[in-house]
């Protein structure tokens, strides 16, 4: 690594490791993509062709790799925390995609090597915290002028998810992100969560509970509720909003951006349509930029910014009790270790 340009290698080249390759090659500053890996060796070369970079079979090499100053984990949560592990071992500033690991327990291996470690080197990919409008609902929650938050409310759908894509992973994949947006806005903890069961879309899998609908006792006894509905089938909407003492605060509303007017098609009333984003990669394009850059820069500077490891252990810890809500229906309490132990 030069004080200039941080050498990146991704592991895992799937719809987010693509994208992070393309991004991390042609629009961020003072960093070079050098090396790409993923199971699918195929896909991989194809990627490493067409950036002109090494595609390196063994993700753990690629990790340990001297001509690789720095990694982005977007393989799957399930190999996480070897891959984390390693990347402590070998000193290497990782950007780990969501969820840290699977369960709470792993979480907290990752936080205990990394302290032993002696350094922070792991940022997690919560990337609404750099959305521009997430960013701007938090300073204006932080200055006071709406008075004390009370109530949180998120939706979050995506247009279709493949039939792999179960209830747990609902849980764990995607209800995550409302996990960690209640932790930044409300800046505390989760202390217990419930995941109910609505009716179940047609489109979903049998025995597959979609959509989902959570509920977060924050550490101050405001609530929050999520809806997490990945087979809509219309597009991604994802939005926020936070109800204070004295007025509201909303991101991610359909109407702030470019709307149409029509007649109605049976003569009726007008009507009012705007564009739905297929997927995240549209509706967060600019939080990806923004969250990316930001790991450069800090990771240059021997630093990290944004999620940290707490975060994403805090984050899984909340949804490995929404995993047994989501079994039993009923209210689960999170335990998380000393707040110390990750600092």
């Amino acid at each position: 690594m030069t004080a200039q340009t941080l050498r990146v290698g991704v592991v895992g080249v799937g719809l987010m490791g693509a994208d992070h390759a393309e991004r991390l090659a042609g629009r961020t500053a003072n960093a070079t993509l050098v090396a790409v890996s993923d199971p699918d060796q195929a896909r991989a070369g194809e990627l490493a062709e067409r950036f002109g970079v090494r595609a390196v079979g063994d993700p753990l090499d690629l990790i340990a790799d001297p001509e690789v100053d720095a990694v982005v984990l977007a393989s799957p949560g399930f190999v996480h925390e070897p891959q984390l592990l390693a990347c402590i071992e070998h000193g290497k500033p990782v950007l780990c995609e969501k969820p840290m690991t699977m369960d709470a327990e792993s979480s907290i291996r990752v936080l205990e090597a990394e302290r032993t470690g002696g350094r922070p080197l792991i940022q997690v990919g919560f990337m609404r915290r750099f959305d521009p409008e997430y960013a701007q609902l938090k300073e204006i929650v932080d200055s006071g002028r709406l008075g004390r938050p009370l109530l949180l409310h998120n939706v979050h759908r995506n247009k279709a998810v493949p039939d792999t894509f179960l209830s747990e992973m609902i849980v764990r994949d995607s209800l995550v992100h409302e996990v960690d947006v209640a932790r930044f806005v409300f800046g505390e903890e989760i202390t217990e969560i419930t995941v109910l069961s609505p009716a179940a879309t047609s489109v979903a899998p049998a025995g597959t509970i979609d959509p989902q609908v959570a509920i977060f006792r924050m550490a101050s006894g405001a609530l929050v509720t999520s809806e997490v509905f990945v087979r809509n089938q219309i597009g991604y909407e994802v939005r926020c909003e936070v109800t204070c003492e004295r007025g509201t605060v909303v991101a991610g509303r359909p109407s702030v951006q470019v709307y149409t007017t029509s007649a109605g098609g049976d003569g009726g009333g007008g009507l009012w349509g705007g564009v739905i984003p297929e997927d995240f990669r549209d509706r967060f394009s600019r939080a990806y930029d923004l969250e990316v850059q930001a790991w450069v820069d800090a990771s240059l500077r021997g630093e990290v910014v944004g999620p940290t490891s707490w975060d994403g252990y805090a984050a899984t810890a909340v949804c490995t009790a929404g995993i047994e809500s989501l079994a039993t229906g009923r209210p689960v309490p999170v335990e998380l270790v000393d707040p110390a132990f990750g600092a």
